[in-house]
């Protein structure tokens, strides 16, 4: 019978098998997943085109090889002197291709081996780097990258579709938050490989899709992070070209904040994040909400502030028809008279008294040129003037009376009131947008569908005229 090990025994004897056949060894290859943490230790992927390997370089390692002197910095490998302030841990960067010197270990809790680096050296920029940059130069030659040839990205879009992994936490994290934000949006979700050789193809169909289909307002390009080899279906021509011919604006959200892939430059808009996308498309409700609270507001204002001109307007009109209303002129046609008739009054007292006092001036004269024989026998003249004077004063006064009341008599027929009395009527032709019309004088004055304002003495009837009642006013006079 076997022996049965404990998982804890077998990772045991793993790692001191490996640590014993590879106790030292030398390693090329690409720097990814780059991973700073607050502890000091770095923590890396070290990858070549068909393997990846977990490397750890612990912070008392990183200070190997830096003399006791101070500021000096010795080369473990050359034992070169290096410029002060030359830190190897701190230059490593991802997509760096570097030389790393250590052993090999297992670590247990997670079953996976790793490279426990000693030193680490620069090696040059990685094949897929290169290959990056030379095909960011050759797509930037054919224009692809231009500001012009992008399509502004509608704001708040109702129909998104999306080409991604309809099982990664890319797209979910994307739904979970496009459900919080904006005013409510249609998203059909085109599935494609986000990864691997068959990826580009797969992307660059499903663009070619969704612009056949013609229903969405943008397409997202969505993945999660990983490492460039992850990436790198982002970074093909196949898919820049189809994102370059696409009629329908093309956004990116993929991989984390420092990725940038050869799709981001083409897209009409790139996101650091699947999740910045979201945000980047729909506005949060709350602030829909806060803007309709602001129009709202601001249209309560503007219709107050219409009111309140209106109303000013309707006062004034008021105000200007009351001053022109037939009332109002015959008010001031019976002021005038009155004021006429003081004048007329205090103009004949005037008169009256000024030859009195002629008379008495008359008189005085004659007593002192003439004797009292004179003065009777002129007496009896000034007698006989009085007489007539008195006449002409009652002549003229009459004669004034009669114009005064003559002038009553015109002044009561021109009151538009006194004739409804007697029985006749006033009509008016209304106005096209209502209020007062103009006084009918004619039957010419009047066309079929007029409105008609028919006043009473005890009321006022409407009418409208029709065309038997307009032909009628060409006849003999017996229309009605």
């Amino acid at each position: 019978m076997s022996h049965i090990l404990a998982v804890s025994d077998l990772t045991r004897a793993l790692k001191d098998v490996l640590e014993a056949e590879f106790p030292f060894v030398w390693v090329r290859g690409q720097v990814t997943n780059l991973s700073r943490p607050a502890s000091g230790h770095l923590y890396f992927t070290l990858s070549d085109a068909e393997a990846q390997l977990a490397v750890v370089w612990f912070r008392g390692s990183q200070g190997r090889g830096k003399a006791g002197t101070g500021a000096e910095t010795i080369d473990p490998l050359t034992g070169e002197v290096l410029e002060p302030g030359t830190d190897a841990a701190q230059s490593i960067a991802d997509s760096q291709e570097v030389l790393v010197a250590g052993r090999i270990s297992v670590y247990a809790p997670r079953g996976n081996y790793q490279l426990i680096a000693e030193l680490v050296q620069p090696a040059g920029i990685s094949g897929l780097a290169a290959a990056f940059e030379a095909l960011k130069r050759k797509l930037a030659d054919k224009g692809l990258f231009d500001e012009a040839r992008k399509m502004a990205v509608p704001r708040n879009p109702a129909r998104v579709a999306l080409i991604t992994s309809p099982q990664g936490a890319a797209v979910r994290d994307f739904l979970r938050l496009a459900e919080t934000r904006g005013t409510g949006a249609q998203i059909r979700i085109h599935p494609a490989l986000v990864q691997g050789d068959l990826a580009p193809a797969q992307i660059a169909a499903q663009l070619d899709a969704v612009n056949a289909d013609g229903w969405a307002e943008v397409v997202a390009l969505l993945r999660g992070g990983g490492s460039l080899e992850d990436l790198w279906a982002f970074n093909t021509e196949q898919v820049a070209e189809a994102m370059a011919r696409s009629v329908i604006p093309v956004v990116t959200g993929v991989g984390h904040e420092p990725d940038v892939s050869i799709a981001d430059y083409v897209a009409d808009r790139r996101f650091p994040t699947p999740t910045a996308v979201a945000v980047g498309l729909w506005p949060l409700r709350a602030d829909l909400m806060q803007a309709v609270d602001a129009l709202e507001t601001g249209l309560s204002r503007a219709l107050a502030a219409h009111l309140d001109r209106a109303g000013g307007k309707v006062a004034e009109l008021s105000r200007a028809l009351a001053w022109l209303s037939p009332a109002q002129r015959l008010e001031r046609l019976d002021q005038g008279w009155r004021e006429a008739s003081q004048r007329l009054l205090g103009a004949g007292g005037r008169y009256f008294d000024q030859r009195g006092r002629e008379a008495a001036r008359s008189l005085r004269g004659l007593l002192r040129a003439f004797g009292p024989q004179s003065v009777e026998a002129e007496a009896g003249q000034v007698r006989a003037l009085a007489e007539r004077l008195a006449l002409a004063v009652d002549l003229r006064l009459s004669d004034a009376s009669r114009r005064a009341e003559v002038l009553a008599a015109r002044l009561a027929g021109l009151d538009p009131e006194a004739p409804l009395a007697r029985g006749y009527s006033l009509v008016q032709v209304l106005g096209k947008r209502g209020g007062a019309g103009r006084l009918l004088r004619s039957a010419d004055d009047v066309s079929p569908g007029d409105r008609l304002c028919v006043r009473t003495g005890h009321g006022e009837v409407p009418a409208v005229v029709t065309p038997a009642e307009v032909g009628a006013k060409a006849g003999s006079g017996d229309g009605c």
